[in-house]
């Protein structure tokens, strides 16, 4: 574990550079993905299979593409995982959709917004060392209970070209319409653009790797996105009352997913839970499968002078997930203003929010929670708004019309309301 003292020389620049975006901005990950955007654009279906093959190993043909396999049968205890987890993502979602409404306006006009599905969403869901089984239930869902009719997934194949059968079952039973085996910039690519097999999207969502997000970022105008959600990242915001092994269990949860690109860091007040956690990472590392993955990842322990410094630090981070391991967690909760989520006390770990409690696990990374908020139901659905007015209630809105027509030196806009009123010839 890397650590930082508050009373160190350089401790001021060296938190200015944690708490920096991460890999979301990085410009040779940009040029190369601006590269199969171009390509992709050009060549369509043809671009798709020269991608996949030199990315994933994997040469297909274009009508290999779209999976067209069922459900398949899986373990008893997936089938009762998935339904619990699909229970309660879709109960927290219907609690999130918007719904239309209608009010009177001064001059009695009548104003609102109503809001539809997406009539076709795109869902990129990323394989790369693990079947994100999970990601699949945390985006189609919501696509479902949004009542979007058609839901296209692209999803990276495997080296024989299949779709891991624990995955493909979760997209089915989520309500997946369309299944691709294709991943990366290019399926980004893809569904922004449209080819011949892909046809274009609305609207992107779904987490990926650093080239997954720049692509996304990169097509936006094209195609609208939900978030930029990278490679993942944790906080632990802790003081002495917290358990070295619960915080060193959940860094190195984190640090699994494998890319590299995970940020995993404690905040502490405390000197002893710093040393603590270190020693318990260390132990804990060894018996875990996934090692060689964890240890790509550098975690970093900052001590800090006061747990006023720790929020101000947890918010300049602005982190995907943020857990509370303090005194009065709950009153530390208010004061954090810009994480993804946040699990607060002891018994609420982060896999929790990965896998069943109900928001999806699919939050902004690299510092966009600033600006970004985790995916909700509603970003599945079109805002319009809707203005109805009588003959009394424009000749109401005259006045004001007129006064902002003739500040703005659009006179036309004032004639367009006024004409309603002169008598026929």
């Amino acid at each position: 574990m890397n650590v930082l003292r508050y009373n160190q020389p350089d401790f001021a620049q060296a938190v200015a550079a944690l708490t920096g975006a991460g890999s979301l901005f990085d410009p040779v990950i940009e040029e190369r993905v601006r590269a199969v955007i171009a390509d992709v654009q050009a060549r369509g279906d043809a671009a798709l299979l020269e991608l996949t093959e030199r990315f994933d190993g994997v040469r297909l043909t274009a009508a290999r593409l779209p999976v067209t396999d069922p459900a398949p049968r899986v373990s008893g205890e997936l089938r009762k995982a998935v339904a619990a987890a699909t229970k309660n993502i879709a109960a927290f979602s219907r609690r999130s959709l918007r719904q239309d409404w209608q009010m009177r306006n001064a001059q009695s006009g009548r104003v609102g917004e109503k809001f539809d599905p997406f009539r076709r969403v795109g869902v990129y869901v990323p394989g790369g060392t693990a079947p994100l089984v999970s990601t699949a239930l945390m985006t189609v869902v919501l696509a479902r209970v949004a009542g979007c009719p058609e839901i296209a997934v692209c999803t990276p194949p495997g080296r024989e070209g299949a779709i891991n059968p624990d995955l493909l079952y979760a997209l089915r039973v989520s309500g997946a319409t369309e299944i691709y085996r294709v991943g990366g910039s290019q399926a980004v690519a893809a569904m922004a653009l449209g080819t011949s097999t892909i046809r274009r999207v609305q609207k992107i969502f779904g987490p990926g790797n650093a080239y997954v997000v720049a692509a996304k970022r990169l097509l936006f105008g094209r195609v609208a996105v939900d978030l930029l959600p990278g490679p993942s990242e944790i906080l632990i915001v802790a003081d002495d009352s917290a358990d070295a092994r619960f915080i060193a269990a959940d860094m190195l949860a984190q640090a699994e997913h494998g890319s590299g690109h995970e940020r995993v860091c404690l905040v502490t007040t405390s000197e002893k839970i710093l040393s603590g956690t270190q020693e318990q990472m260390e132990i804990q590392l060894q018996s875990l499968e996934r090692r060689a993955f964890i240890e790509k990842v550098t975690a970093t322990g900052v001590l800090v002078k006061s747990m006023d410094d720790a929020v101000k630090f947890t918010n300049d981070f602005a982190p995907e997930h943020c857990e509370l391991m303090t005194k009065n967690a709950r009153k530390l909760f208010a004061r954090i203003k810009t994480a993804g989520a946040i699990f607060i006390g002891p018994w609420s770990p982060t896999v929790v929010g990965d896998y069943l409690a109900g928001p999806s696990h699919t939050l902004p990374t690299g510092g966009a929670g600033r600006s970004f908020a985790g995916l909700t139901v509603d970003q599945f659905q079109r805002r319009t708004s809707l203005v109805e007015l009588s003959r009394d209630s424009l000749e109401k809105s005259l006045p004001a019309l007129e006064t902002f027509a003739a500040v703005e030196g659009l006179t036309a806009h004032a004639a367009s309301a006024r004409v309603r009123f002169v008598p026929r010839k």
